[in-house]
């Protein structure tokens, strides 16, 4: 009957659902259960390692814009040493060139001195000596100029020493006048003395046309 065939059709679809609710509860009781202090510490650690490798890349990044503003300081200051030397090297060859100017001109002005003071001698004061010319103080007159003329010579020749054959940065010229200190004082000393006497004797025999006259064949000889 139709009734019958309805009943039995119920049970057939209880019966699908039941296997279903049963199926589903069993699966349930099967799968693995996830643990949430797992899984927090599962999402801490990755959080960890992603710090770590934050931290890491962050070094990374610094330490190459480190280098970068290193590099152009490095690159830039090899030039500016280098200019720095070659000033200094400059500066350096200026200051011995003009030491050697100083030197070549004070050897050259002892050298004129010399030849002044050698003329003086020959052509003055060596024909006045020779003459004996009486009221003509000779020596007074010209004091220890020969000895000057000595002591010149001295000193230009211990300037070619240490010059000569001896390269400008080396050439020692203090020691010069240290070595020849003593007997420079002592020289000039008797000239500086004497100079004010000689200087009014001078004038004096200028005033005599006799001994005017000897002065002036002297004076026409250096000519």
């Amino acid at each position: 009957d139709c009734p019958g065939r309805e009943s039995i059709g119920g049970r057939k679809m209880n019966l699908t659902l039941l296997r279903n609710k049963l199926y589903m509860g069993e699966r349930r009781r099967t799968e693995p259960v996830v643990d949430s202090t797992t899984t927090t510490t599962a999402a801490a650690a990755a959080g960890d390692h992603g710090t770590l490798r934050r931290s890491q890349s962050d070094r990374t990044e610094y330490s190459q814009k480190l280098q970068e503003k290193m590099a152009p300081q490095v690159v830039s200051s090899t030039p500016a040493t280098l200019l720095q030397e070659d000033e200094e090297e400059e500066v350096s060859k200026r200051m011995i060139a003009r030491r050697v100017k100083i030197i070549t001109e004070l050897m050259q002005t002892e050298k004129d001195y010399i030849s002044d003071l050698d003329l003086c001698i020959k052509e003055v004061i060596q024909p006045l000596r020779n003459k004996q010319i009486a009221r003509f103080d000779v020596d007074g007159l010209f004091s220890n100029t020969e000895l000057v003329h000595q002591l010149s010579a001295k000193l230009l020749s211990l300037l070619e020493e240490a010059t000569i054959d001896v390269e400008p940065p080396k050439q020692i010229i203090g020691e010069v006048f240290l070595q020849i200190k003593s007997p420079l004082e002592d020289t000039y000393k008797i000239y500086c003395y004497h100079h004010d006497d000689a200087h009014t004797m001078l004038e004096s025999y200028e005033k005599d046309e006799e001994l005017k006259q000897h002065l002036r064949d002297c004076v026409q000889s250096l000519k």
